[in-house]
């Protein structure tokens, strides 16, 4: 992959973020890796999506140090460094501080999976991560983010359950490659608020039971998928 073709692919996830309605003001970003190369694409801080440039983004390795670029990285840029260094098989991440999820984030609970719309995207709740103490948030607050959700994944996996929910903060998705990422994020902001007018309407809504929620990942998700069309071998 050239670093070029991933600045466009990484400018097109950050749009995608405020095509779907994720984005207040210039919150947010997306940031997309070439693992042969160990690079990281990120958007700059504070550049209005609506005048993001693929030149203007920031090309790091993965300790978060500049390669290319002359303008700042992304605050939230080592939280993703920690991500690409902890869960070896992303390509991509976007951070958003959309609505439903970011309430279910200060709210700070999991989202359950109520129903099979989330299913289809998620393969069980998206967790939560615990609180920093104040020591973690006045050193190197934004690694210690990335740490606090490396940490809320053990045990799980970070390829079926492609979101977290950072406690009091917003919530971080990540996917194949960045427009993946963005598209994780969109679907975490769908079922975020789907789950939040289901327990509205009846608190006591129990989860789907794994049955169903399995037959739902599993008709889009691995091996024996079969929703949509085949894919033609060239």
């Amino acid at each position: 992959m050239s670093l070029d073709y991933l600045r466009e692919q990484v400018v097109e996830a950050n749009l995608d973020l405020v095509r779907k309605g994720l984005v207040l003001s210039t919150f947010g970003n997306a940031s997309g890796i070439d693992r042969d190369q160990g690079l990281i694409v990120i958007k700059p801080s504070g550049v209005a999506y609506d005048e993001l440039k693929p030149e203007q983004l920031v090309v790091t390795d993965l300790q978060g140090q500049v390669v290319e670029g002359s303008l700042r990285p992304s605050s939230d840029l080592p939280t993703h460094a920690a991500l690409y260094r902890s869960f070896l098989t992303i390509g991509g991440i976007a951070h958003t501080h959309s609505e439903y999820a970011t309430a279910w984030a200060q709210a700070r609970k999991p989202i359950p999976c109520f129903g099979t719309t989330h299913a289809d995207h998620f393969r069980g709740p998206i967790p939560v991560t615990a609180v920093m103490s104040d020591i973690e948030i006045a050193r190197d607050y934004e690694l210690n983010t990335g740490v606090a959700i490396v940490r809320a994944f053990e045990g799980l996996d970070a390829m079926t359950i492609p979101a977290v929910l950072v406690a009091n903060h917003g919530p971080f998705a990540w996917g194949a490659d960045s427009r993946k990422a963005a598209e994780n994020a969109w679907m975490l902001e769908a079922v975020a608020r789907i789950a939040y007018f289901t327990a509205q309407i009846n608190p006591y809504t129990g989860v789907v039971g794994m049955a169903l929620q399995d037959r739902h990942y599993f008709r889009k998700h691995g091996s024996s998928a079969y929703y949509g069309q085949a894919r033609i071998k060239e």
